[in-house]
């Protein structure tokens, strides 16, 4: 492609002439906006990353270690969407109305990176995405110090960052950024939807027993719900700080077992979540204890048994089953057991919309000029997902979506194999949010 900034016309001169034709209808629309376009400074991988006929995504999830199962469905609803971008899918025009095939007429490709869950890690793949791909953007994450530490990277590098799963209040509190779109529920709204059920359904006055993995997600999601479920007189008798990706959880559990709660609240993800609840069982806890689940893990009940999640409250983000109230869902939900052959998770679906949304924000933008884009998600623009029309916070660039509290099914009343859940209340998001200045977010600079 010409640079236009060497030869020939000058960026103004173009700009006008484009108007000029626009106004005469010799020049369709898309012209109409490379030319807009030129008129903007290069900036983060702009406008090299966008200068041929496609644009590159670099998706970076855990594919090993403790989050490789949340990880690897993560990623299939990535590449999902990219592939439904690159065709021109009806579903993906649901939440991209001006889309047709690409975005701004351009294929997307991308390439995939194992970030193990690790920050430093993340941090290196997605800065070779930038500076070997010229990326425009970035997304993917199941741990928060990676969606954190990637919040940095794409302020410093000017590039837009989309964190996958992401559960901590910090995402889009004291470390949002300018440069990222959280799509997912987080500590605040999980604990503010889930502790009015779980008061309403197991009595007040209860004592809890909290098993928190120690990082920015655990640390948030305790202390969210430790103050929600305080309106039922719930207190702490103990919080057991665990390691991320222990293998042995009996010393914190002796500890739970021996603390007289009434309640169970675990707050570890991925394959931490299975190993704990398992050993949980094994001591004898489950039996005594009533377990909930605040912020829950993909795979949980298939891999610990839907005769232990039985009975079981839980916050998620997003259920198969909602396709019965969702037509997007419904839409969704097909589409991606046709390809990979089973129910998604949340993980997927999160990862989805937020290569949807994105693709809607470029197209309203006009441009892949990263400011222009910031400022079409800032604009709140309503849009339809697979769980009702949801909108980004221009404050914050948090998604308002509802929160998914679900119960587990007895195994006598699962309807498949992959029915292990009832959806028991769909809480909208406006009412459980805190203010957008509530946790400190401040986002920075869009230059």
């Amino acid at each position: 492609m010409t640079s236009w900034g060497t030869k020939g016309p000058g960026r103004r001169a173009l700009l006008k002439a484009g108007i000029v034709a626009a106004a005469a209808g010799a020049v369709p629309a898309g012209m109409l906006r490379t030319a807009q376009a030129a008129d903007h400074p290069a900036i983060g991988t702009y406008p090299d990353g966008s200068a041929g006929d496609s644009v590159f995504i670099g998706l970076g999830v855990p594919l090993t270690g403790t989050y490789a199962g949340p990880g690897e469905d993560e990623l299939k609803g990535f590449q999902l969407a990219i592939e439904h971008l690159n065709t021109g899918n009806d579903l993906i025009r649901k939440i991209s109305p001006h889309t047709t095939k690409g975005v701004l007429g351009k294929m997307v490709k991308s390439g995939t990176a194992d970030t193990q869950a690790k920050p430093n890690t993340a941090v290196q793949v997605h800065s070779r995405f930038i500076s070997e791909n010229k990326a425009v953007l970035i997304a993917g994450s199941v741990s928060s110090a990676v969606a954190v530490a990637l919040n940095k990277l794409a302020a410093r590098e000017k590039v837009i960052y989309l964190p996958g799963i992401s559960g901590s209040n910090d995402t889009t509190g004291k470390d949002c950024s300018r440069y990222s779109f959280r799509q997912c529920f987080y500590g605040q709204t999980a604990a503010a939807a889930i502790a009015p059920v779980l008061i309403k359904a197991i009595g007040q006055g209860k004592k809890v027993a909290y098993l928190t993995p120690d990082y920015t997600y655990g640390h948030t999601v305790q202390k969210s719900t430790e103050e929600f479920v305080k309106s039922g007189g719930w207190t702490t008798v103990t919080n057991q700080v665990c390691p991320l990706g222990a293998s042995d959880y009996s010393s914190f559990l002796l500890n739970i077992a021996n603390s007289g709660a009434d309640v169970f609240v675990n707050i570890n993800f991925g394959n931490d979540a299975v190993l704990s609840v398992r050993q949980a069982k094994q001591f004898g806890i489950l039996a005594k204890q009533t377990l909930a689940v605040p912020y829950n893990t993909p795979f949980l009940a298939k891999e610990v048994g839907a005769e232990t999640m039985q009975g079981v409250f839980a916050a998620t983000d997003f259920w198969w089953t909602l396709e019965d109230k969702y037509p997007l869902a419904k839409m969704f939900v097909a589409e991606f057991a046709a390809k990979y052959g089973y129910k998604p998770e949340w993980g997927a679906n999160s990862a989805y919309m937020q290569i949807a949304m994105w693709a809607d924000a470029v197209e309203r933008a006009g441009s892949f000029y990263p400011p222009d884009i910031i400022k079409a998600y800032e604009a709140g623009v309503k849009i339809e997902s697979t769980v009702g029309e949801v909108y980004f916070r221009g404050a914050d660039h948090q998604l308002v979506r509802p929160v998914v509290i679900q119960r587990g099914k007895k195994p006598s009343e699962m309807k498949s194999p992959d029915d292990f859940y009832e959806v028991v209340e769909m809480v909208p998001g406006e009412g459980v949010m805190q203010a957008p200045d509530a946790f400190g977010c401040k986002l920075g600079d869009y230059t």
